[in-house]
């Protein structure tokens, strides 16, 4: 006989159009800042660092609401494409591109370290310096949990035999290095790509390498190219990586693609890894957007694995609005104190023409399904004369939320942040206030359960069974129209004949989606 034990829960309603509910706060306005990334410290949420193009960092000392500005300086040169990271003793750092006096464009990672919350960098370091090879946009990871590797931090990037080269002998590649000694040395690059791209900067180069870290220290990262949208992990720090990498996706229409309105765009992957103690735990994600839907209907995906990236799902659409319209700039991260997974995109489905907003899409459920709200206060139309760079930014920790993006603001680019918390977004923590609960069986011969949901209005609602990579299976309710109050639904897993296994009950209407785990034993 299968034992079913069902996860219970509450049905609450959400609106996907939020206009102006979070203060947004600008960070910059008056130095041409593009290409952003920012970073809450994980010791004290009060500091927050970020940066943008070319040279300009940011700290804030009260969780965002107000921000200081200044310029990064390094002997190794800085050039852009900034990460922020924070180790768990709360130093910040600042990894970018370099132009040296003494040395070539690009030729070199470079690491800058903060010790006070972000107001003062030191001189750095670099890894990656190959005679006049290029070394480009390049991002890292840092290992948070209790493994033995704790407090590492991993680089994955791109060199180019020579960018923009047109040589069909010269070719783009994926390197790695680690550092275990809080960036003060680094361990001579390593190529995890076999792969190997060309050098346009395009659909078949090797680009977009963002590495994350796994529960008990494993090393993961995907990146975009010639054979679409590929994976490796390392077991040991990046001291070994598997053979071959692994695709894990096609991306139709390719990475780099044209948004009106945008002078250059791309749909590089993101990666990320829940290591939290939700249910989740171990899960890995890859964000990305493509044009899989046509050229006017750009849209944000994700795949995810919970095996380790042996296997993976189909493509999962972030963005929850109606076909036709754009979805660009995404980038992912998780909230590690719960599992709850977070996209930020520009997204046009409220405009006509190139007018864009930015939203941002929370999960409570692993990736299965996701929650869309608008967060900031006014649309703006960007021009192609003035570069963005090629990406936003986002960081989530214990609840508080602090995405960065850039606007054209009369004819200035401008970069802000939304003062946010979980707690804001009109959805419950589903993991956190409910557990598992065994439910006696009413027949001991056949395989029935009672579970009951609270609906806070009237509301049409579909209950589906789907596995646990989202796939539907069996339908319980299609568009059933339900009077507010507590419901009840009868299941029999023996009716469907359900294998053993662990699969998704989804109750969801035109405002929510919230899905719980059953497992029948």
């Amino acid at each position: 006989m299968k034992k079913i034990i069902f996860l219970s829960y509450l049905f609450a309603a959400f609106s996907t159009k939020v206009k102006a509910q979070f203060a947004n706060i600008i960070i910059d306005s008056t130095h041409a800042p593009e290409e952003v990334s920012i970073c809450i410290n994980p010791k004290n949420s009060s500091q927050i660092a970020a940066g943008a193009n070319i040279k300009n960092y940011y700290f804030s000392q009260d969780t965002g609401k107000t921000w200081q500005h200044d310029y990064l300086h390094s002997k190794n040169g800085v050039w852009g494409d900034p990460c922020l990271l924070a180790d768990s003793s709360g130093n910040f750092y600042f990894v970018h591109l370099s132009y040296p006096f003494m040395g070539n464009w690009i030729d070199r990672i470079v690491c800058q370290k903060s010790i006070d919350g972000g107001k003062e960098y030191d001189n750095g370091t670099y890894t990656g310096l190959n005679g006049k090879k290029n070394q480009d946009k390049a991002w890292g990871a840092i290992d948070m949990t209790n493994s033995i590797y704790k407090n590492n931090i991993y680089l994955t990037w791109t060199q180019f035999d020579k960018y923009a080269s047109t040589n069909k002998q010269d070719s783009s590649v994926i390197l790695f290095s680690r550092s275990n000694d809080a960036g003060k040395t680094w361990t001579y690059p390593h190529r995890i790509s076999e792969q190997a791209g060309d050098c346009l900067d395009g659909d078949s180069t090797d680009e977009g390498a963002v590495p994350c870290v796994g529960p008990t220290g494993q090393v993961y990262v995907a990146w975009a190219g010639p054979l679409g949208l590929v994976f490796n992990k390392s077991y040991d720090a990046g001291k070994t990586w598997l053979p071959h990498e692994k695709i894990i996706s096609d991306i139709p229409g390719g990475w780099d693609y044209d948004i009106s309105g945008i002078d250059r765009s791309n749909g590089l992957p993101i990666t990320a890894c829940d290591v939290s103690n939700s249910i989740y735990r171990g899960t890995i994600y890859v964000n990305w957007t493509d044009q899989r839907n046509g050229n006017t209907d750009t849209d944000v995906w994700i795949v995810k694995s919970s095996d380790g990236g042996e296997t993976w799902s189909s493509p999962i659409r972030v963005n929850n609005d109606k076909p036709s319209k754009q979805q660009f700039f995404t980038w992912m991260t998780i909230d590690q104190s719960n599992g709850n997974v977070y996209c930020i995109f520009y997204d046009r489905r409220e405009h006509g023409g190139d007018t864009t907003d930015v939203y941002m899409a929370r999960s409570t459920d692993g990736g299965n399904t996701f929650s869309n709200f608008k967060i900031n206060a006014t649309s703006f139309v960007p021009d192609a004369a003035t570069f963005f760079g090629d990406y936003i930014g986002l960081s989530v920790d214990n609840g508080i939320i602090r995405p960065i993006w850039m606007q054209l603001n009369k004819g200035h680019l401008t970069i802000f942040t939304a003062l946010m918390n979980d707690n804001m977004l009109g959805l419950p923590n589903i993991q956190n206030k409910f557990s598992a609960v065994e439910l006696p069986q009413k027949n001991s011969d056949t395989d029935i359960v009672d579970f009951s949901f609270e609906l806070p209005e009237d509301d049409s609602v579909n209950l589906d069974v789907k596995t646990i990579f989202g796939k539907k299976i069996i339908h319980l309710y299609q568009n059933k129209f339900l009077e507010k109050g507590k419901h009840e639904f009868v299941f029999n897993a023996k009716k469907y004949f359900l294998k053993q296994g662990v699969y998704l009950i989804s109750l969801s209407s035109k405002n929510t989606n919230i899905q719980k785990k059953i497992v029948i034993l």
